[in-house]
């Protein structure tokens, strides 16, 4: 061969070679950035060829899908009383793409994931049409429904945990939206539906998920947080002995006097009566006795100050970790700096009735193939132990008076132990803002505590003390619990 051919031949060899490293790179190194890639359209077709698999409560599929028309997407999600389960659910949209569990078990919804390899590939063999697989939730139908029910034209939320293993029983959050109306990629309906909920065209957000993604001043709830604070580095050891707090009671340091709503019993309160009757004097002086680091170390032990994903993500709720004396006193009694979210409160009250062990929070129970067959079954897991199982009983013991005797009387159940907290978190600029109505609870049936609840009510006609807590918001929490319960029977 003369000189100018093996030139020839070599520069089409390296453009060979050069071919196949960029195929390989493209195959191999960029898959999975390209098959991810938001601009990659061949992706969102195939992920709605076939029907998605469906997400499960007690049974029966809260979703569906849907034959579409004159488009390059062959079905689209439908969703069964969507406002309802939008807050588990999240949305999966041919436009505007997926949220929650509908994005984080899509895999396992779309047929994708690599533990159905086997299962795609048995397909491909015998010419069988490729399927989703399903989530299974450990959601209540009963709880869920009651939970929204209640909480009705209300802004608000609340969220039910089971304390013996953490299952979520409901998650509700209003106002609330429907996945459906924008689940297609009409630039006429599901657009203008998706623009009608965006936050700038509805100030109430309807989107935001309340339960998971709010954090709230948890106002006299947190004083159960401080109650526990108090048995467990032994401040306080006999629930019904006097505890040394002086009426009126200044803020450390200050000459600001730290007031309680209304002319209670609270000088020397006992610890059952202080909560009985929502002492800001007993608790502040109580979180400032023990300090921040104390008051820190149990906060941060109930879940403060860290994420929580069940899977779905949810925010960490605050404990401030730099605050002088006065500021420890107020973030004790569920002001200043604190904030919470509703599951984050329902973990609280769930670890109290699980004798003092908080179980780690999550809401799918199992993935199954299109065939049903389990490919990942979830496993209750120990989260951490807030208080021992002592003080935790001491702890239910006064917060079943609040019930049985103080604010929360409205919580109550016929045959049915009920332990709770009432809570008015004041906000806005000089406390100008309708304050926030709480309420957390617990049931306890001769089988044990199948259901601890917490519910947030952000606007209604509050009057600014714990009875707006007892009013609004113990109703709901009686509603879930007692649906909890019948569920059971």
């Amino acid at each position: 061969m003369n000189k100018p051919l093996r030139r020839i031949a070599l520069f089409c060899g390296l453009l060979i070679l050069t071919l196949l490293l960029r195929d390989n790179w493209v195959q191999y190194v960029q898959a999975d950035d390209l098959q991810s890639n938001k601009h990659n359209r061949r992706v969102t077709i195939e992920r709605y060829a076939q029907p998605r698999g469906d997400i499960i409560v007690d049974g029966k599929s809260i979703t569906g899908s849907k034959k579409t028309d004159a488009s390059d997407f062959a079905y689209k999600r439908t969703y069964k009383n969507g406002p309802m389960w939008a807050p588990v659910t999240g949305y999966a949209s041919q436009a505007f793409g997926a949220t929650q569990l509908e994005s984080i078990e899509d895999g396992i919804l779309t047929g994708n994931d690599d533990r159905l390899f086997f299962r795609r590939t048995l397909d491909m063999i015998t010419g069988k049409k490729k399927e989703g697989g399903n989530v299974v939730t450990t959601l209540s139908a009963a709880a869920q429904k009651a939970a929204f029910e209640g909480l009705g034209d209300k802004k608000g939320a609340v969220a039910a945990i089971d304390p013996t293993t953490g299952a979520i029983l409901a998650l509700a959050s209003t106002p609330s939206y429907d996945p459906s109306s924008f689940a297609g990629n009409s630039t006429t309906t599901d657009t203008k539906a998706w623009q009608s909920l965006q936050k700038d065209k509805d100030p109430n957000d309807p989107m935001l998920n309340r339960a998971l993604r709010e954090t709230y001043p948890p106002g006299s709830t947190f004083k159960v947080v401080t109650a526990a604070a108090a048995l467990e580095h032994g401040l306080y050891s006999d629930v019904d002995a006097k505890t040394d707090s002086p009426l009126p009671y200044d803020l450390p340091t200050t000459s600001t006097e730290l007031k309680n709503e209304g002319n209670l019993p609270c000088k020397n309160a006992t610890l059952r009566e202080a909560l009985r009757v929502s002492c800001n004097t007993v608790f502040g002086k109580i979180g400032a006795d023990l300090g921040k680091d104390k008051m820190l170390e149990t906060s941060e032990k109930f879940g403060f100050n860290a994420e929580q994903f069940t899977p779905v993500r949810s925010n960490a709720s605050n404990f401030p970790t730099t605050m002088d004396q006065p500021q420890t006193a107020l973030s004790s009694i569920g002001q200043f700096e604190t904030a919470a979210t509703p599951l984050q409160m329902a973990m609280v009250a769930s670890a109290i009735a699980n004798d003092g062990t908080l179980m780690e929070p999550y809401m799918v129970r199992e993935l199954q193939a299109p065939s049903l067959d389990v490919i990942e079954k979830h496993s209750p897991k120990k989260m951490s132990e807030p208080l021992s199982k002592e003080n935790a009983q001491k702890l239910q013991s006064i917060m079943e008076t609040v019930v049985k005797e103080g604010t929360g009387t409205k919580a109550q159940i016929p045959g049915v132990t009920v332990g709770g907290k009432t809570g008015t978190a004041q906000h806005g600029v000089d406390n100008s803002e309708k304050p926030y109505a709480w309420f957390l609870s617990y049931a306890k049936t001769g089988d044990g505590s199948p259901v601890a609840v917490a519910v947030v009510v952000e606007d209604g006609s509050a009057n600014r003390d714990d009875i707006s807590g007892g009013g609004l918001a113990a109703p709901i929490a009686r509603a879930v619990m007692q649906a909890v319960i019948d569920s059971k029977k």
